[in-house]
């Protein structure tokens, strides 16, 4: 079997609530290899809710449709505050991108009470934004940045990444709508420990599975390269 689009592979998957430090349920998945322990861990944060950001944003949902199975990767999903998806809705409103610190928060203490390995923020665009401002906060390894706009995130926020040691991975799209590669150099120059990663003929959504094969690559060699090359067809 080819994998490509919506090809969902071999995994342990539990629907999970997170509960908030203020009260909020939230609905979300965690997906597990199906045989052994996962060698490290990845906490999705979704892109913008008001443009159509769910836990199952395309990227999002083929890293926990693929990565157990191919690189014993544990994937957690899940919505913000007030989001909706076929899984269910998300307790409270939208947050403009502070109460939902409060969301990562609860998704680490489920990493936590879990006992999930290496845990990893994996932001895309908004979800950028939520890791960014917050992730500091939170015993993970580091942080891997999918398009990310830098709306909310202040220069000092960004800063305060190379004193903390955690590693950051910034993919930028060569055509991205928001953040270019030649930018991002420049408003993340501040960290000059994190690897910016321009990525040729890239655009904000990732639309396509060469794009999508091409960040579910990094994503890997980056938390198992051990796993790489990852195979193109499932037998």
């Amino acid at each position: 079997m080819e994998i490509r689009g919506a090809v969902e592979l071999p995994a342990v998957r539990e629907d999970i609530e997170l509960t908030t430090s203020d009260g909020l349920t939230l609905v979300g998945e965690l997906a597990l290899p199906e045989s052994g322990a996962p060698v490290a861990t990845l906490v999705s944060l979704h892109p913008l809710p008001t443009h159509g950001g769910f836990m199952d944003s395309h990227i999002l949902r083929k890293a926990a449709a693929r990565l157990p199975a191919l690189a014993d990767v544990a994937v957690l999903r899940f919505n913000f505050r007030g989001v909706t998806s076929p899984r269910g809705r998300s307790e409270g409103e939208f947050g403009e991108g502070i109460a939902e610190a409060a969301d990562l928060a609860a998704a680490m203490d489920f990493v936590t009470a879990r006992g999930l390995p290496h845990p990893w923020l994996l932001g895309w665009s908004f979800g950028t934004e939520v890791a960014l401002k917050f992730g500091l906060r939170h015993a993970v390894d580091g942080a891997i940045l999918l398009s990310p706009p830098l709306h909310r995130t202040s220069p000092e926020e960004i800063a305060a990444w190379e004193a903390s040691g955690k590693e950051l991975l910034v993919l930028v799209p060569e055509f991205d709508d928001y953040l270019r590669p030649a930018e991002a150099a420049e408003r993340f120059a501040s960290v000059p420990s994190c690897d910016i990663v321009g990525v040729e003929g890239g655009k904000h959504l990732w639309v396509g599975e060469t794009q999508t094969k091409r960040v579910l690559d990094e994503i890997v060699a980056r938390v198992n390269p051990a796993a790489l090359p990852l195979p193109a067809v499932w037998e």
